[in-house]
């Protein structure tokens, strides 16, 4: 995961900028900045920590927010001057909310990226089972539910395949994406797992 950090070269103020990248998206989530201090609580922690300028002080990123950001790798530039720093994001990257600092309202949504925020707020609701969620509901009401409802939505998905109109199949097919969601999470089984069992099958 370590960079060779002797060997980096930090601007006048001892900063030097960090990328930060889904690990498993691509998708880039924010610019912020590390002195040698973050750098070094970064490896140590396998969280990431930055220097905030505005603040002049260091900054661990989700303290207040919760929406931490686990460490994979920490790759350097060829002139070892920058940082791209890949993280398993838990929530959100920016202060709006969005999971990147460089959306904007017309940026197209990465399906990839999509599915791994839903996969995590479904985790979420697994773990907090906040009140008036229908995926609460289902996880309190176990396995068999789950399963019922991904069986009925493979057969509603299957009806609509059938018809001329394209809308009622893409309706149907995305209530049986969030509810397969709702199984791999309740059986513990990762979007990862299911990337690597495509790509297994790829190679054959």
């Amino acid at each position: 995961m370590t960079v060779e950090v002797g060997k980096l070269k930090f601007d006048a103020n001892g900063l030097i900028p960090a990328i930060v990248q889904d690990a498993t998206t691509k998708e880039v989530l924010t610019l912020a900045y590390m002195n040698a201090e973050s750098l070094a609580r970064t490896i140590e922690t396998s969280q990431t920590w930055f220097w905030s300028r505005s603040r002049n002080q260091l900054w661990h990123k989700g303290e207040t927010s919760g929406n931490t950001q686990q460490v994979v790798q920490i790759v350097a530039d060829c002139d070892n001057d920058a940082l791209v720093v890949l993280v398993k994001p838990d929530g959100p990257a920016c202060h709006t909310g969005d999971i990147s600092c460089f959306r904007t309202a017309t940026t197209e949504v990465n399906l990839s990226a999509f599915l791994e925020k839903l996969y995590r707020v479904v985790a979420e609701r697994e773990r907090e089972r906040p009140a008036n969620s229908y995926t609460t509901y289902l996880f309190d009401q176990g396995l068999d539910k789950i399963l019922k409802k991904v069986g009925e939505e493979s057969a509603e998905t299957i009806i609509a395949a059938k018809n001329n109109e394209i809308e009622p199949l893409v309706g149907e097919a995305a209530d049986l994406l969030y509810h397969l969601i709702v199984l791999l999470v309740a059986r513990g089984v990762t979007l990862d797992q299911l990337r690597d069992e495509l790509v297994r099958r790829q190679s054959k």
